[in-house]
């Protein structure tokens, strides 16, 4: 009996389950993450020993979230830690440039082919009326070589690849242009590549922005841990109080059935799924930046308040900043950017957006939501040049000017949570046709709780940055007694408004 239990407790510590993957809303995490604590406090002053110890729990953590597909977290890691060196090594401008291009083809095609595989294949079959299957090689090499049973005939999406493989190009490529220097250890690197707190959901973190940090001496001041503890909590809350009781009580039984609901029920719907996409993600990142912090290493706000922005092209430097810097820096710019003239500045934006919205997921939904948001920079950018209220500071402007961007990313948002493109035209058919102004408050008053959180968290969003900026030096500033009642006082909260069934992270289809 005994060993039956200590068998039982092996399997759920250290092996993958699919079903209980490692996340920051299990209770399974934070044990895990006070046993890491407790090592890393006799180690944490080294710095080999520290990166070392950091890239191993690192592997451990996306093998636990992954399961197999952490080697190909492994294949990316040596991949680009030798064709950085070579890149770095070498003079002749030829071999470089044929370097860096391997590093984006090899990075791409394995993206491309556990992202994308199922996308083409379907359009593939659909226009040619064929019978295409993709086959998951590693899933079959697997069950070859080790008599495993994994299913080959559908390809499983690895969590995170879309953050690591981007972070791996932006390595190569800042060594092609000259802007860092290859890091000489391969667990150092590795470290860089999969460092848990934002492995699997961002933010996008720059090797020239991260690996300075590797040989730094851990520091962490008394104001710092509190922003920490302030991050985490504040993210969690995010999470599981206000993104999961919206989604599980309205907007995922909206839009799994949208026809059972109203045009009225459908556009709350809507307002209800920007305020869950942005609670859950930036909930992410909270706790990532906060996470990380503690073990003396700084993340990038990956975001700004994104629903003060004044128009789309303000939303997108608010919004996943991490990923918008990133398409900025090594696809819109690289294009040509706003340098060669209206049409083809106009070209390049409509083509980064629409490739921004293919890493979002291989569907057309999102092709068509990437092209909505080009098309709403392409607007902005040429309405701005012929409009008397660019740099107007009324209050009344301002105000329209959110209320009218917000609303246009609310669409939006339409294709993007979408999981077909019947649900998107079902959603889109009920708003135009099945609007009843004599039922709308009997619909207030039949979802009054999650309306209200609604209500409570874009207030919360719309506070001017010196009040949250207030309440948050309180926090930090608070003895450390009463930051240990106000943990005590947030955890009971998150407990009390916890779903039955844990939602996992938006951002980790991506």
């Amino acid at each position: 009996m005994q060993s039956q239990f200590m068998a039982d407790l092996f399997k759920n510590i250290f092996l993958f389950n699919q079903d209980a993957p490692l996340i920051f809303t299990r209770f399974y995490f934070w044990a895990f993450f006070a046993v890491v604590m407790a090592f890393y406090s006799v180690i944490y002053k080294k710095e080999k020993p520290r990166n070392a110890y950091l890239f191993i729990i690192s592997l451990f953590f996306y093998y636990k979230t992954s399961g197999i597909f952490f080697l190909l977290l492994i294949f990316s890691t040596i991949v680009d830690f030798f064709i950085g060196k070579a890149i770095y090594k070498s003079d002749i401008k030829l071999k470089r440039k044929l370097l860096v291009a391997l590093s984006i083809v090899v990075n791409l095609s394995v993206l491309v082919y556990y992202k994308y595989s199922g996308f083409f294949t379907e359009s593939f079959n659909y226009l040619f009326d064929a019978q295409l299957k993709p086959v998951d090689l590693l899933a079959k090499w697997t069950n070859q070589f080790a008599g495993t049973h994994f299913t080959i005939d559908k390809i499983i999406l690895p969590v995170g690849i879309s953050f690591f493989t981007f972070q791996t190009i932006s390595y190569s490529v800042d060594i092609y242009r000259k802007k860092l220097k290859p890091v000489d250890s391969i667990i150092d690197f590795g470290f860089y590549v999969s460092f848990f707190p934002q492995l699997v959901a961002g933010p996008i973190v720059r090797a020239s922005e991260f690996i300075p940090q590797l040989y730094k001496k851990y520091q962490l001041t008394k104001a710092e841990f509190g922003l920490a503890i302030f991050m985490i909590l504040n993210g969690l809350i995010k999470k599981l109080v206000i993104a999961d009781y919206i989604a599980v009580n309205y907007v995922d039984r909206v839009f799994s059935n949208p026809l059972t609901y109203s045009g009225f029920e459908n556009i709350m719907a809507l307002y209800g799924y920007s305020i869950q996409v942005y609670s859950d993600f930036s909930g992410y990142t909270d706790v990532a930046i906060g996470v990380a912090l503690l073990m003396g290493f700084r993340l990038p706000v990956n975001f700004n308040s994104p629903y003060k922005a004044l128009h789309t092209g303000e939303f997108w430097k608010r919004w996943h900043i991490s990923l918008s810097t990133w398409l900025k820096d090594y696809l819109y710019i690289p294009l040509g950017g706003n340098r060669k003239g209206n049409l083809r500045t106009n070209f390049n934006l409509m083509l980064t957006m629409l490739l921004g919205g293919l890493w979002h997921g291989a569907s057309w939904q999102f092709v068509i939501w990437g092209g909505l948001n080009g098309i709403g920079l392409v607007i902005y950018k040429n309405w701005r040049k012929i409009t008397p209220f660019r740099d107007s500071k009324s209050l009344a402007i301002r105000f329209y000017a959110i209320f009218l961007t917000f609303n246009f990313i609310t669409v939006t948002r339409i294709w993007f949570r979408s999981e077909t493109m019947e649900v998107a035209n079902n959603i889109m058919y009920q708003i135009t046709h099945a609007v009843h102004i004599n039922q709308i408050w009997e619909m207030i008053i039949a979802y009054k709780n999650v309306f209200v959180l609604m209500l409570i968290a874009m207030i919360i969003h719309w506070l001017p940055v010196r009040i949250k900026d207030l309440y948050k030096t309180i926090f930090i500033n608070l003895p450390q007694w009463a930051k240990a009642i106000a943990v005590i006082i947030a955890v009971f909260i998150i407990w009390q408004a916890r779903t039955a069934d844990l939602q996992p992270f938006i951002y980790f289809q991506f």
